[in-house]
């Protein structure tokens, strides 16, 4: 049986993809961000809460010789790293689940250059009169 690990999987929507993934045989482990949130997950999967998550990263931090690194670093370092290997804002929104690119771009402290537009350099300007 294989397993999957879902971030967000008691949420709207998550919690639809966990019970998809349980119908075709996955062994789901959920993230959730509340006690509560585990409990109605177990419904449907296995429940992580945000404690679990915060003992794993430190530990793992503290085997690599790292100081404290929060889970949220890690979600934060993923995405910078997605964006500086020439990842879209729109690929990296969806991956973060953010509900507007402008979040996204505070998220990575950067800003679509809608002055250069990628559009501008195909060379489609009319010629001049």
């Amino acid at each position: 049986m294989t397993r999957i690990f879902v971030t967000g999987g008691t949420g709207y929507i998550g919690s639809a993809v966990v019970q998809e993934l349980i119908a075709h045989n996955y062994r789901v482990l959920a993230l959730a961000r509340s006690q509560a949130g585990a409990e109605a997950g177990s419904v449907h999967g296995c429940g992580f809460t945000a404690k679990v998550i915060w003992s794993i990263v430190r530990e793992a931090a503290s085997n690599c010789g790292f100081g404290l690194i929060a889970p949220h670093d890690l979600r934060r370092t993923c995405a910078r790293l997605c964006h500086q290997a020439g990842g879209e804002l729109e690929q990296i929104q969806f991956l973060l689940g953010h509900v507007s690119v402008q979040t996204t771009e505070r998220y990575l402290g950067c800003k679509q250059r809608l002055q250069n537009a990628v559009n501008d350099q195909i060379g489609l300007e009319p010629e001049s009169a």
